[in-house]
């Protein structure tokens, strides 16, 4: 079932009858986080599953979504990712893995994180990818909305595999949310993305955009809507978020808030999104629960976190308007000359 908080629980009843949103995560890369906190007299110490996949579901399922992730779990660390992923009430579809998967240490006694040690995640074997990506198609295909994750680094899959499996969920009907950076967002705009989410740093780094210019940023979110994303959406940090939606150049403003955690917002956006389009809302709501989400996700601890009441509640004072991108230096120039 669902995760839900103390403070927002949703009527059983009403939430059968209405019927759950179903959604569908493939996550190529799970891993098994250790984060050391300050407790005091003595350290506290949490286990948790983790990974971009993790957190993307683990969102939707907050906002009372059905979630399905499918994903490889190997050796020692999988085992315990097993019984870790039995808390993050979404249904795990879990091929078995030849190698451990990667694991992380993080110390946030002093309130950065601090690497202690990690492992990588590991390249897939022909036979558990072939496996892998006839369970994440299906169950795309089953569940309406896939989202789709990256790997941990480059090397787990082919990036071909994400060119594919976009190409054969939207060819048979599926909408396809994506956050992915670099080889395999390059790789699934070949398939075609319904929704795309980076951030301007990604968007640089990626060579869409050659600034975080406003200018450059949406000069990059066009680019990326000719290569084959429908909808782009790019998170600026504190900034408002600018979309392109079916041409269209949006702003997202909302409140700003302290941010206690600024990785996860990404993770709790894309899961936010997607549960708003599994609803079958407009993509305008779906990007105002998305900008909600991140926000929330911000002011706590936990990555791809947020309470549904909390999160429902500051959708609806996030306002999208028409966005006007300054033009470059040398055009604002010729323009003033011609007047």
């Amino acid at each position: 079932m669902p995760r839900e908080c103390d403070n927002c629980r949703v009527d059983s009843a009403t939430r059968t009858r209405a019927g759950l949103p179903g959604i569908a995560v493939f996550a190529p890369s799970t891993l098994a986080t250790v984060t050391i906190e300050d407790g005091g007299a003595q350290p506290e110490i949490h286990f948790h599953a983790g990974g971009q996949g993790v957190w993307v579901a683990h969102m939707a399922a907050e906002l009372g979504a059905e979630v399905s992730l499918s994903t490889v779990l190997g050796g020692e660390s999988g085992r315990l990712l097993s019984g870790l992923l039995e808390a993050e009430h979404v249904t795990v579809h879990a091929v078995h893995g030849s190698t451990a998967n990667g694991v992380y240490v993080h110390d946030r006694r002093r309130g950065k994180r601090v690497v202690v040690a990690q492992t990588a995640a590991p390249r897939l074997q022909r036979h558990e990818l072939d496996e892998l990506y006839g369970i994440a198609l299906t169950e795309g295909l089953r569940r309406g909305v896939a989202c789709l994750t990256g790997p941990q680094r480059p090397g787990v899959l082919e990036p071909s595999v994400y060119a594919r499996l976009s190409a054969d969920l939207r060819r048979n009907g599926a909408t396809v949310v994506a956050d992915l950076t670099g080889p395999p967002l390059e790789a699934a705009l070949e398939g075609g993305i319904d929704v795309l989410k980076l951030s301007e740093a990604e968007l640089v780094a990626g060579e869409w955009a050659d600034g975080t210019g406003v200018a450059a940023i949406v000069n990059g979110l066009r680019r990326l809507e000719r290569a084959g994303a429908h909808v782009v959406i790019a998170s600026r940090g504190p900034r408002p978020a600018i979309a392109v939606v079916g041409g269209r150049l949006l702003e997202l403003r909302g409140p700003r808030f302290t941010a206690a955690e600024t990785g996860g917002t990404g993770d709790a956006m894309v899961g936010a999104i997607a549960v708003s389009l599994a609803r079958g809302q407009e993509v305008e709501e779906a990007l105002r629960l998305g900008a909600a989400a991140g926000a929330i996700n911000a002011t706590r601890h936990g990555l791809g976190t947020g309470c549904r009441g909390q999160v429902e509640s500051l959708a609806r004072g996030v306002t999208l308007r028409p966005f006007a991108a300054p033009l470059p230096a040398a055009n604002q120039q010729a323009g003033t000359a011609g007047a």
